[in-house]
């Protein structure tokens, strides 16, 4: 077995197996029993991947990332006498890390926990950083845990089963860092196109690294989300008001809060490349535009973490590849959402 990259971050190491295989598993945690939590898509894509560990197969979907999946994932573990040695093994996207790292936190006040994603969007966003949790209603992430995993292992073989609208989505998170923080990477997703990465596997895994080590930096800084970890939310304050009212992919969602920003970049900060991010996303299939209720989102977005008082944090752009955060009044917010969606 290939040696891994260490990251640190806070008082936590990470190992990080890169471009490994699911059957590392079992030397990864030597000596530790390993119970797997997937979905149901997942599990019977690669069935038989899963045949030599304890796996909990739960249902598929943003809709099961609530509490009461919780409440009956501890029964599941309660049935299977885990202990304080177990390890939790997340296997999917990011439903399901968000779910394990959560989970591994509170079950007998925290276990080990390691994750394999399984989707473009997981491997290069919500498996790093430790950000873990659950929706509540319509306020996603409301509730949750900052909690890093022991290890991350990625199997590029499990992308093989993706559809076609899963890698437009991982893109979104990759188009997100690129804007934010590598206009040479910016620069070449101008170049590409999904079909491009999906047909040069080197291509991709370098993509892949690259997004990690950018993520991590970040991460590593600022694992509480104190300062300019906040630039990863770059898209996300519309977008995740957009994405469980509407029922969009994260990356729909992320995209559509990217181009608002933008925008808003432009009115704030006289940011000039619109065009140029709105060219990206559609090169990798990404929507840029939609009509939605401003009331119906606003009311999701009062309730953002990033909120503080009557003003929200937004990321805007300052050029490709150079973000800053701007506090904008709720009301000033309403005006301008009226104005340019």
């Amino acid at each position: 077995m290939r040696l891994p990259h260490t990251f640190r971050v806070a008082q936590s190491e990470i190992r990080f197996y890169a471009d490994a295989n699911l059957k590392y598993l079992q030397r990864v945690m030597p000596g530790r029993r390993l119970i797997l939590i997937t979905d149901q898509h997942v599990y019977e894509s690669h069935q038989p991947l899963f045949s030599k560990f304890d796996t909990i197969v739960l249902r598929s979907g943003e809709a099961y990332k609530i509490q009461a999946t919780i409440d009956s994932l501890v029964e599941r573990l309660i049935k299977l006498e885990a202990d304080r040695k177990t390890v939790l093994v997340g296997v999917g996207g990011g439903v399901i890390t968000d779910l394990v790292g959560y989970l591994a936190g509170i079950y007998m006040r925290g276990l080990d926990f390691g994750l394999v994603p399984t989707t473009l969007l997981s491997m290069v966003d919500a498996s790093i950083g430790g950000k873990n949790g659950i929706d509540v209603g319509s306020f996603k992430n409301l509730v949750g845990t900052i909690r890093q995993p022991n290890f991350l292992l990625h199997d590029y073989r499990l992308l093989q089963t993706l559809p076609d609208r899963e890698w437009s989505n991982g893109f979104a998170e990759i188009i997100k860092h690129a804007a934010i923080g590598d206009a040479k990477m910016f620069d070449e997703l101008m170049r590409m196109r999904i079909g491009d990465y999906r047909k040069k596997s080197t291509k991709l895994k370098a993509l892949v690294l690259r997004n990690v080590h950018y993520k991590f930096k970040v991460v590593g800084k600022d694992p509480h989300e104190l300062g300019d970890r906040r630039l990863l939310n770059f898209g996300h304050t519309l977008g995740h008001g957009l994405e469980i009212q509407y029922e969009l992919s994260h990356g729909e969602a992320i995209s559509l809060g990217m181009m608002f920003a933008a925008r808003l970049s432009a009115h704030f900060l006289k940011f000039d490349k619109e065009a140029d991010l709105k060219t990206v996303l559609d090169r990798y299939e990404l929507p840029t535009a939609a009509t939605f209720s401003v009331s119906k989102v606003l009311r999701s977005m009062r309730l953002d973490k990033k909120r503080n008082q009557d003003s929200i944090d937004f990321v805007l752009l300052a050029r490709i590849g150079k973000a800053m955060r701007k506090p904008i009044s709720l009301t000033l917010l309403e005006q301008l959402l009226r104005k340019h969606v």
